[in-house]
């Protein structure tokens, strides 16, 4: 399963499953695929919620998942996507046969990211494991209480864990695999990747995907 995950540039994933192609806060995506079958996005900071990357990717087949309090903003791509799917923070949702689970992401000694902004992760529930993509958050206790198989989890610092907080939260809920995003470029040193997986204990295994520092 891990080897259907890719990640570009910050917390821009693809994973492809079989439910469809899912995209997480596509930015700066080098191709234009039109592939996105589910176009998710945690919060409306412009390195998450890319307007000119969500159109790369979008079809006429795409969904688009937004935190409810960004459905004004997301009502710009009404014409490039199927339908908007809003989402709170704590719940359970089945998107067209996607099935879902929202974590509040939300930090709890920096001010960018504010829990009351309802902003979020996601666990996905695809091939048969539950896929994590924490989004712009602490190690906070919510983040603490995941389970899943596969994490995707941001070490970058400045706006959300670093590598240090970040390995300590992979050592506490056990995934099968973590994968370290959010780094290497605007926030982050490209060595980061390495800081994180020297600090994550077995059997937790630490796989570096991403592609783009830029």
């Amino acid at each position: 399963m891990p080897e259907n995950i890719e990640v570009f540039t910050q917390n821009s994933i693809r994973i492809r499953s079989e439910r469809g192609t899912i995209y997480v806060d596509p930015f700066h995506m080098k191709e234009e695929p039109h592939d996105a079958d589910y176009v998710l996005i945690t919060h409306s900071h412009y390195d998450h919620f890319s307007i000119e990357d969500i159109r790369k990717v979008a079809g006429a087949q795409t969904l688009l998942v937004v935190p409810e309090r960004m459905e004004d903003d997301a009502g710009e791509l009404r014409p490039d996507v199927k339908d908007i799917v809003t989402v709170k923070p704590g719940i359970f949702k089945e998107v067209n046969g996607l099935e879902m689970e929202t974590v509040p992401a939300y930090n709890t000694i920096k001010p960018f990211h504010p829990r009351r902004a309802e902003w979020v992760g996601y666990i996905l529930r695809v091939n048969g494991k539950r896929i994590y993509v924490a989004g712009d958050t602490g190690a906070t206790k919510e983040a603490r209480q995941v389970k899943c198989d596969i994490a995707l989890l941001p070490i970058g610092g400045t706006f959300t864990m670093d590598a240090r907080r970040a390995a300590e939260l992979a050592n506490t809920i056990k995934p099968e695999y973590a994968i370290p995003v959010h780094y290497g470029s605007f926030v982050g040193k490209k060595s980061d990747g390495q800081t994180f997986a020297s600090l994550v204990k077995e059997p937790v295994k630490v796989l570096e995907k991403i592609q783009y520092f830029e």
